[in-house]
């Protein structure tokens, strides 16, 4: 009789086991809103002798510029973010084909693979610069911090990259990178910070 092998391994969601769908805090209109990101595919591009071959296969690509300074240029299906000098990080909204972009991307540059070490979600909110202000001291004031701008830092000692994307219907939005290690650990600070305003949850199902 033949012996069937069944592996204990699953795969698991980046907020799985932390974020649930749902209001936490306060029941009125949320002032916050965050959707997990399910499902992207992040990659570091760091350049070699010269920029701009890497410059010139964004470009043909992804139709993207690399940004000089702390910015994101985004498309609706890619994203490079400024990550230091000569350095970035290459986001897709879909993996699909990633690793083909990855392959092209590696003759102009050292790539390596990031998507199932990082977790993303996207908050928004008439509140949502208030919950940002209390875990950095960045300053995300519309003047300071307008659509396009990029950081690198830290939230309640948890290092974050995150960017400002396009508005929402509920106001200004940003999107947020952190090690899948301490996807709880941010979880929990923000979930506290976030309550007092009315903190509205969804799991993307992407």
């Amino acid at each position: 009789m033949d012996k069937q092998e069944t592996s204990i391994w699953r795969p698991r969601r980046p907020w799985a086991g932390f974020a649930e769908a749902g209001q936490i805090g306060e029941s009125r209109e949320p002032g916050i809103t965050a959707v997990t990101l399910e499902g992207l595919g992040f990659a570091t591009l760091i350049a070699g002798t010269s920029s701009e071959k890497l410059e010139r296969a964004t470009k043909r690509l992804l139709g993207l510029d690399l940004p000089r300074e702390p910015c994101a240029a985004l498309s609706d299906t890619h994203g490079l973010v400024w990550s230091g000098p000569d350095q970035w990080l290459l986001l897709a909204r879909k993996r699909t084909g990633f690793s083909d972009l990855l392959v092209s991307l590696s003759v102009d540059a050292a790539v390596s693979e990031q998507s199932h070490g990082r977790s993303a979600l996207r908050l928004s909110g008439k509140r949502v610069r208030d919950v940002l202000a209390k875990g950095s001291m960045v300053d995300v004031h519309q003047a300071a911090f307008p659509v396009g701008t990029a950081a690198l830092t830290s939230f309640a000692h948890i290092g974050v990259q995150f960017w400002r994307t396009q508005d929402g219907p509920d106001g200004a939005a940003f999107e947020i990178l952190i090690a899948r290690s301490m996807a709880g650990s941010f979880w929990s600070w923000l979930a506290a910070s976030a309550a007092e305003f009315g903190f509205c949850v969804t799991i993307d199902q992407a």
